[in-house]
């Protein structure tokens, strides 16, 4: 049979107090809350079964919760520093991939100075693609997954589709069509129902 469980008394009113407010608090973290609230329960007289039910976790939590409040105190109430998963890449490598998404790809056309269209690398891509970018993130040594790469372009708000080369034009005699092909075409008003 377990051993009966009960919070530790506060050490001075001032513990008691914080305590008591974190437990009925409505704009803290919830986790702490709900601990704060274990702890007020035992206070109370509440055995842990009793406090699991009325609070919806699992009595090893309120065991653990307790256990960790009588050795800590209050700031056996939060988390441990270090939970949570660590990042699979380092913010240096993720300043690469956001700067290589804001490059000129290299298989892209430009124009040199007599006028010819050249690429960089004729068999590098034209336009950054989710792919595209994953595979020159691995040639720089980044171990990224494609997924990893779109959150972290969405993240920053860096985009990296571009507008087709095929819709721009050199000529200066091309205007893209607007909303109406000339100023003395009128433009169409609705009709009333």
């Amino acid at each position: 049979m377990p051993k009966l469980l009960h919070a530790r008394p506060p050490l001075d009113a001032e513990e008691e107090r914080q305590i008591r407010r974190l437990a009925g608090a409505r704009h803290a973290p919830a986790d702490w809350i709900m601990r704060a609230q274990m702890i007020v329960f035992s206070w109370q007289g509440l055995r842990t079964s009793a406090i699991a039910v009325k609070l919806g976790c699992h009595m090893q939590t309120v065991r653990e919760r307790i256990e960790r409040f009588n050795a800590e105190g209050l700031a056996g109430l939060g988390n441990r520093p270090g939970v949570g998963r660590k990042p699979r890449i380092t913010e240096v490598e993720r300043g690469q991939i956001i700067a290589l998404a804001r490059s000129t790809p290299p298989g892209q056309l430009v124009r040199d100075e007599a006028g010819d269209l050249v690429a960089e690398d004729e068999s590098g891509p034209a336009q950054w693609t989710l792919d595209s970018l994953t595979a020159a993130a691995r040639a720089q040594g980044i171990v990224i997954a494609r997924s990893q790469v779109r959150r972290i372009l969405r993240a920053e708000k860096v985009r990296w589709r571009h507008t087709r080369s095929w819709t721009e034009s050199t000529d200066p005699q091309f205007a893209p069509k607007g909303l109406r092909s000339s100023a003395s075409t009128p433009a169409h008003r609705p009709r009333p129902r």
